[in-house]
């Protein structure tokens, strides 16, 4: 990892990369996506088997009931404790995050509340390439359980049986043996045999990060990957003794190691000219992930922007991705700027409701009329007046 100082010129090639538009990848999501919504089931079985050696006239598009019953039985009793033990503690987490209904008198006779409804249909996509991520079924299924989602579908280009497993714990029965751009597309637009979701969730590559942000005008979506590794500090001990520490253990990871990429291309060591200056630039470049090793409440407190904190010197970013109950698809590319990470709330939609009396109605429409006709709006006028 180099170690620069933390200057204007540095923060400020640091924002613009993350900024950078892949405009090659968009082209090539981009032609996926037109040809699933032109040629559906066709298309999205062609770009399967070219891209990802799949043929679904041997496998099966989607997998079947026994599949997840024998892949429950063949994995081992620790891995079920520990998935259960993840699914629990989420769960409780997602629970507390869900909204509630509320309902108050604003004044006499004019009441204001809100109804909490769920997204009914969630597609939850899930990484099957080097690694199969059954963690981020966990983080993105539960929550949407808990929040009252009537259809959730999985898609994983190879669900393993850990993955299967877990989808069968959690009482997951549409799995679909699909992934990448095409995925993406059949998902936001529906074909014949998958079916249009309301919403989609989890990470993927650059092709999918870019299918999915060509459907957000049809499909809400959620995450994408961030693969940036930064240390910040006042300290050039400390930096050198990082920097020499990472060298020694990369060299004895595998040179195929991701670690090995991210560390040396897309890692650095900024060294701040102080304590305002560090807490600064993490606002502003606002992480996905921040550990704050020593620190304490009055830093927490100097924190605005990041998808997620760990603070002291045991909370490990593996806890967070597994098992500690919060969930770990978190805003990436500075998205912390403007949301926080996937909640029970991300599932449901909050409508409002005002129930109005005739008393009510007396005392606000004199009020309307003149605001209405302040803003040159003779119809809200009238609507009031034809009812006094």
């Amino acid at each position: 990892m180099r170690i620069l100082r933390l200057t204007g010129a540095v923060e400020k090639r640091l924002l613009a990369a993350r900024e950078r538009q892949d405009v090659q990848t968009e082209k090539v999501a981009a032609k996926i996506i037109a040809d699933v919504r032109r040629r559906g089931d066709t298309a999205l079985c062609s770009w399967t088997k070219k891209l990802d050696g799949i043929n679904f006239s041997r496998s099966g598009m989607w997998v079947s009931p026994r599949e997840i019953e024998e892949a429950q039985k063949s994995v081992s009793a620790d891995f079920l404790r520990a998935v259960k033990h993840a699914i629990a503690n989420v769960r409780k987490v997602a629970e507390k995050q869900l909204p509630r209904s509320w309902s108050m008198e604003v004044e006499t006779g004019v009441s204001v509340g809100q109804m909490v409804r769920p997204i009914e249909t969630i597609g939850c996509y899930i990484p099957g390439g080097k690694s199969t991520l059954l963690s981020t079924l966990i983080m993105t299924a539960v929550p949407a359980q808990v929040a009252g989602a009537k259809r959730i579908v999985v898609v994983c280009s190879r669900p393993n049986h850990e993955l299967l497993a877990a989808a069968g714990i959690l009482g997951l029965s549409e799995v679909a043996r699909i992934g990448g751009a095409q995925a993406v597309a059949a998902l936001a637009y529906g074909t014949k045999a998958i079916p249009r979701v309301d919403k989609l969730f989890g990470p993927g590559n650059r092709f999918v990060t870019a299918a999915k942000q060509l459907v957000t005008r049809d499909c809400a979506i959620e995450h994408a990957p961030d693969a940036a590794s930064i240390l910040v500090t006042t300290s050039a001990r400390l930096a050198r003794a990082v920097q020499h520490e990472v060298a020694a253990q990369l060299e004895k990871l595998p040179h195929t190691n991701p670690a090995n990429v991210s560390l040396k291309t897309a890692g650095v060591i900024l060294l701040a000219a102080s304590g305002d200056a560090a807490f600064n630039f993490v606002n502003r470049f606002a992480p996905e992930h921040l550990s704050l090793p020593q620190s304490n409440a009055a830093a927490l407190r100097r924190i605005s922007a990041a998808g997620t904190v760990f603070v002291g010197p045991w909370a490990a970013q593996a806890l967070g991705d597994y098992t500690s109950g919060s969930n770990h698809v978190l805003p990436t590319g500075g998205w912390a700027r403007r949301r926080g990470g996937l909640s029970a709330a991300d599932f449901v939609k909050c409508i409002s409701v005002q129930t109005i009396g005739r008393n009510g109605f007396k005392r606000l429409a004199g009020d309307v009329r003149v605001l209405a006709r302040a803003e040159n709006l003779p119809a809200h006028e009238n609507a009031v007046a034809v009812r006094e």
